[in-house]
C-alpha cells in the first residue's frame, strides 16, 4: 500500500467503534491515537537534513522502498514522517508500506536480534536487489532502549523515556544514519 493507504488504516482504526484486534485493546487504540498525532506533528514541523535531501534528489535510478510498520508502533510514528517526506523528493522512489502483523509477514525476513521490531526500511533497486536496511530505531535511541531493558524499567517509564529522546532528537539521528546509507549507495 502507499502512504495514503497507510494513513487510511490509521483513520479506520481510530474511527471504528468496534476495532479489530489488537485495537480492541484500549492500550493499543490509545497508542494508535497518540501515534497519529505524533506522526502529523513531524509531517508538519520536522526539518529535513539538507545534505540528505540533496542526496535523495540526486538518485538517478529507480528505487523501491518497503516500510514494515504498524499504526500502534511508537517508533514508527517518529521515523516514518521523515522517510515519507524524503521519498517525495524524487519521483524515482516508489514506496510500499507493509503491516508487520499481516500477510505476507515480511518482517520474518528482517528480525532484529530475533524480534519483530519495527519500523524497518528496506531499500532495493529496480531489479529488487536489496541495497540497504534500516531500523527499527536510531542507534542512540536503541542504546537507550537496551539500557532501559537491562535496568528492568517499567513499560510506562520506558515509553516516556523514548518519547523524550525522540522529541529532543527531532529526527536528526535518523537522518544522519540515512545520510550515511544513501551516501554509500551513490558511490
Amino acid at each position: 500500500m502507499d502512504f495514503i493507504g497507510y494513513q487510511q488504516i490509521f483513520q479506520d482504526i481510530i474511527n471504528d467503534p468496534n476495532p479489530a484486534s489488537p485495537y480492541d485493546n484500549p492500550d493499543y487504540l490509545n497508542y494508535t491515537k497518540l501515534n497519529w498525532a505524533r506522526q502529523h506533528r513531524w509531517l508538519k514541523s520536522g526539518i529535513l537534513n539538507e545534505v540528505l535531501a540533496g542526496i535523495i534528489e540526486r538518485i538517478t535510478h529507480p528505487q523501491f522502498w518497503t516500510i514494515i510498520t504498524e499504526p500502534w508502533c511508537g517508533d514508527a510514528s517518529h521515523s516514518i514522517p521523515f522517510i515519507h517526506r524524503l521519498s517525495e523528493l524524487n519521483p524515482l522512489i516508489k514506496v510500499d508500506y507493509q503491516l508487520r502483523d499481516a500477510e505476507p509477514f515480511l518482517i520474518n525476513q528482517y528480525l532484529t536480534n530475533g524480534s519483530k521490531s519495527i519500523p524497518k526500511l528496506i531499500i532495493a533497486d529496480q531489479d529488487n536487489n536489496e541495497l540497504a536496511v534500516w531500523g527499527p530505531r536510531p542507534a542512540g535511541c536503541q542504546a537507550l532502549y537496551d539500557q532501559l531493558l537491562k535496568d528492568h524499567v517499567p513499560m510506562e517509564e520506558k515509553k516516556i523515556a523514548l518519547q523524550q529522546w525522540y522529541n529532543a532528537d527531532k529526527g536528526v539521528s535518523l537522518q544522519l544514519e540515512l545520510t550515511a546509507i544513501f551516501s554509500r549507495l551513490l558511490v
